[in-house]
C-alpha cells in the first residue's frame, strides 16, 4: 500500500504526537544519542505530511511498567480520546509501555479514531487485523524484554552477593576500599564511638539507657553531611535511633547479609504500588555470610543483644522488662502462679500514689475474677532482704570489680574527649591553612573564612576544658567501694541509688519470681528462681483489708516489747533511735510516738512502781555511789561493774547488790590516781631481794 493509503488527508489534517521517553535519570543524563534520535522523529512526521506536530516528553526519567504515574502518557490518551491526534510516533514499542495493559488500551483508542502508529520500521493502522497483530507481538516482546533484563540483573547481583563482592551500601564505621575490600572506617575516633555504644549496652542492657548515658557525657555521633556517600560527616549529639541501629545490625558482628528486606505490591485505587524495607526473618535472608569481614563484636553477642531487645521490647512470659525506675522493685518479675501471666503494676491511694501488684488480665480479656491483688511494700522489703543475704559472701569481689567498671568508665570518656580534641585541632589548623591561602584584600572571602576559624578554636578551647576535667576527676582519690560488704543495707537504701539500678540488680541475679497468695493464712508466697538454677520461696503477710500502710517495722515492735515494764518511753525513744529504726512513715522517734504505738499494739507501759530496788538505772547508780554517769560508764566497760541490757544500744541495768562489791568500792575510792585492773598473773618489775 502507498503512504497516501495509510496516511490519509483526515488523518494529516489532526496533530502527530512524538512521545518521548527514558527510563531512569541516569538515561536522560548519559544516554544523549537515544533522546537525539527519539526527538528526530519530529522531521520523519513533517516528511510524512503531518503540519502539526507534538512533542511529549514529559516522562523523561520514569518508568513505563506500570508501576510509575506517567503525565505524559496519560495526556496523549486525553488528546486520542478527543479524536485530535492522527498518529503517534515512537522510537520502538518499549518506548510508549512496558506492560500490556498500558499498550492494547493505547492501540484500541487508536482503533477506534483511526488513527496510525509509527515508528522507524513503517506506519501501522491498528483497524488492520495484520497490523494490530504485529503491533501486538511488539508489545509483548517489550514487556518480556523488560522481564529478562531484570531477571538477568538480579541474577548477577545475587550470584556476586553469595560470593561476597557484592559491594552493597555499609553502615557507619565501615568502607568500601578500593584495593582491599571492606574494611573499619580509619577514623578513630568513629570506630571508638561504635565501640563505646556496645561496651555501655553490655553494662546497662537497654538501648535507652545507653543514649541517655552518653548523651550525658555530651557524646556525639557522625552524622553524614553528603547524602548517600557517606564520605564527610558532621559530629552531632546522639539520638535513639543511632543507638538501635548500631545494636541491630548484624553487619557489626561481621556478617555480611544481603537479601534482608522484601517488597511487597497492594492494590490501591485500582493501581499496583509497591513497597520495600518489609524485614525478613533470619532464616529467610538470601545472604549470610559469618567472619567475612573484621568485626566490632562475635556472632554470640549479637544475638545475646537481639534477645535482650526483644525481652525489654516485649512483656512476654518467659522474660521480663529491663529495669525502668518507678516505685516498685518487682516490676515486670513477677509471674501469676495460677494463670501463668505477668503481673502488673497499678498505683493506688491519694497524695502520694502506692505501688500494687495485681493479675487482671484474665478480668480485662476474658471477663474472669482477679487471679489476686497485693501491695508491693512488704514483698520488696522481702526480695531485698533476701537479695541481700544472697550477695553478702561476694560483697568484697562485687565492690572490686564495681570500682574497675567505674576506672573503666572514666578511661572510655577521657578516650573519646580526647579522639574529639584531636579532630578539633586539625580541622582548626585547616581553617587556618585556608584563612592563609586566601588573599586579605578579599575581604567577602577572607571575612567569612576568618569566623571559620573563630569557631573552630572556640571549638578546640571546649574540647580541651572538657579534657582537662576528665582528666581531673580520673586523677582524684577513687571512690571507696571496699566498704560495701560491712553494710549492705545501708548501701541498698542509700539516698543516691536509684530504684532503676536496684532493678537492674535484681535482674542480674534472679530470673523471674512466681507469685501466689495463700487465702488461709493470708500470706503472699514468693518462688524466686535464681539465675544459677536454685530456688528459694519467702512468704510475706499480707495486710488485711483497711489496714494502715504505713506500719510500724517488727524491729521496732520487738524492742518496745522487751523494753516495756522497765524503761520509761523516753528511753525506749532513744534505744530505737540510735538502732537507727525509723517509725512507720519514716521519722524519728519521740515518747509521744512510742506512747502511741503502746497503745495501738496492748503494750504495757513503764511502772516506777514496779521497781523493787534490786535493779538501778546508770544515773541511779551513779547517785547512790556519789559519782557521775560517765565514772559508771567505765566501770561497766573494763568490767569491774556487772551491767546488762535488754537489747543491744539499751540502758543499762545494774543490780544493787553488785555495787557493794569491794572491787567496785575500791575503783571509786580511787579518785586521784587512774583506775587500773589488777591482774594477779602480773610479774612485778623489782625482785624482792
Amino acid at each position: 500500500m502507498t503512504t497516501s493509503d495509510l496516511l490519509p488527508a483526515a488523518v494529516l489534517r489532526r496533530k502527530a504526537v512524538v512521545y518521548v521517553r527514558q527510563s531512569t535519570q541516569s538515561q536522560v543524563q548519559t544516554n544523549l544519542e537515544s533522546q537525539r534520535r527519539q526527538y528526530d522523529l519530529v522531521a520523519q512526521a513533517r516528511r510524512l505530511g503531518f503540519a502539526q506536530v507534538e512533542v511529549i516528553d514529559d516522562d523523561l526519567g520514569r518508568s513505563a511498567s506500570g508501576m510509575v504515574d506517567r503525565p505524559g502518557f496519560e495526556r496523549l490518551v486525553a488528546w486520542l480520546c478527543a479524536g485530535e491526534v492522527g498518529a503517534v510516533l515512537c522510537f520502538d514499542a518499549s518506548r510508549l509501555a512496558r506492560n500490556g495493559r498500558d499498550w492494547h488500551h493505547l492501540l484500541e483508542l487508536c482503533g477506534l479514531v483511526e488513527a496510525r502508529v509509527i515508528d522507524p520500521d513503517g506506519v501501522y493502522d491498528p483497524c488492520r487485523p495484520n497490523d494490530r497483530l504485529l503491533l501486538g507481538m511488539k508489545g509483548s516482546i517489550s514487556e518480556f524484554e523488560l522481564g529478562v533484563i531484570r531477571a538477568r540483573m538480579f541474577e548477577a547481583a545475587r550470584a556476586k552477593a553469595h560470593r561476597g563482592e557484592l559491594r552493597i551500601s555499609v553502615p557507619i564505621g565501615y568502607v568500601w576500599h578500593r584495593q582491599i575490600g571492606l574494611g573499619l572506617d580509619p577514623d578513630m575516633r568513629l570506630q571508638e564511638t561504635i565501640r563505646l555504644i556496645f561496651a555501655r549496652f553490655r553494662t546497662l542492657g537497654s538501648a535507652r539507657q545507653v543514649m541517655l548515658s552518653l548523651a550525658a557525657d555530651d557524646v556525639h555521633f557522625p552524622r553524614p553531611s553528603d547524602g548517600k556517600k557517606m564520605v564527610s560527616f558532621d559530629w552531632t549529639p546522639i539520638r535513639y535511633r543511632n543507638v538501635i541501629s548500631i545494636l541491630k545490625n548484624p553487619f557489626y558482628a561481621g556478617v555480611y547479609a544481603y537479601g534482608k528486606s522484601e517488597k511487597r505490591t497492594t492494590l490501591v485505587q485500582g493501581r499496583l504500588r509497591k513497597t520495600y524495607k518489609h524485614g525478613k526473618p533470619l532464616d529467610r535472608w538470601d545472604v549470610m555470610i559469618k567472619d567475612h569481614h573484621e568485626a566490632y563484636i562475635d556472632w554470640a553477642e549479637f544475638e545475646r543483644n537481639q534477645k535482650q531487645l526483644a525481652v525489654n521490647a516485649y512483656g512476654k512470659v518467659d522474660g521480663t522488662k529491663s529495669g525502668r525506675g518507678g516505685r516498685a522493685l518487682l516490676a515486670g518479675m513477677l509471674c501469676c502462679g495460677r494463670c501463668g501471666r505477668r503481673l502488673t503494676v497499678a498505683y493506688t491511694g491519694r497524695g502520694v500514689p502506692q505501688p500494687v501488684y495485681r493479675c487482671d488480665r484474665p478480668n480485662l480479656q476474658l471477663a474472669q475474677p482477679r487471679c489476686f491483688t497485693f501491695g508491693a511494700r512488704r514483698p520488696d522489703e522481702a526480695i531485698a532482704r533476701e537479695l541481700l543475704r544472697a550477695v553478702e559472701p561476694l560483697a568484697v569481689e562485687a565492690a572490686l570489680q564495681a570500682e574497675r567498671r567505674y576506672m573503666q568508665v572514666q578511661a572510655d570518656q577521657r578516650r573519646i574527649v580526647e579522639l574529639e580534641l584531636q579532630q578539633a585541632r586539625y580541622e582548626a589548623g585547616l581553617a587556618e591553612r585556608r584563612y592563609a591561602a586566601c588573599d586579605p584584600d578579599h575581604r567577602l572571602i577572607a571575612a567569612q573564612l576568618e569566623k571559620s576559624w573563630e569557631a573552630a578554636l572556640q571549638r578546640v578551647l571546649a574540647c580541651e576544658q572538657r579534657l582537662n576535667v576528665a582528666r581531673q576527676v580520673q586523677s582524684s582519690a577513687r571512690p571507696d567501694l571496699t566498704g560495701l560488704e560491712e553494710d549492705l543495707a545501708a548501701a541498698w537504701d542509700a539516698p543516691g541509688v536509684t530504684m532503676r539500678a536496684r532493678q537492674q540488680l535484681l535482674r542480674t541475679l534472679v530470673k523471674d519470681i512466681v507469685a501466689d497468695v495463700d487465702d488461709q493464712a493470708r500470706e503472699v508466697v514468693l518462688t524466686i528462681h535464681w539465675r544459677g538454677g536454685q530456688h528459694s520461696q519467702v512468704r510475706v503477710v499480707k495486710p488485711r483489708t483497711g489496714e494502715h500502710g504505713c506500719r510500724t517495722p517488727d524491729e521496732a515492735l520487738a524492742v518496745m516489747r522487751s523494753m516495756a515494764g522497765k524503761w520509761s518511753d523516753e528511753h525506749i525513744a532513744a534505744t530505737l533511735n540510735r538502732m537507727g529504726l525509723p517509725t512507720g512513715q519514716a521519722k524519728t522517734w519521740t515518747a509521744h510516738r512510742v506512747s502511741s504505738v503502746r497503745r495501738v499494739n496492748d503494750i504495757h507501759a513503764y511502772r516506777s512502781a514496779e521497781k523493787d530496788g534490786q535493779w538501778l538505772t546508770m544515773s541511779e547508780a551513779a547517785a547512790k555511789l556519789g559519782v557521775n554517769n560517765h565514772r559508771i560508764r567505765r566501770l561497766i566497760k573494763e568490767g569491774l561493774l556487772p551491767a546488762e541490757q535488754v537489747v543491744p544500744r539499751a540502758p543499762y541495768q545494774i543490780r544493787a547488790s553488785d555495787l557493794l562489791e569491794q572491787r567496785v568500792i575500791d575503783a571509786i575510792a580511787r579518785t586521784l590516781s587512774p583506775c587500773r585492773a589488777v591482774s594477779e598473773k602480773q610479774m612485778s618489775m623489782f625482785s624482792s631481794t
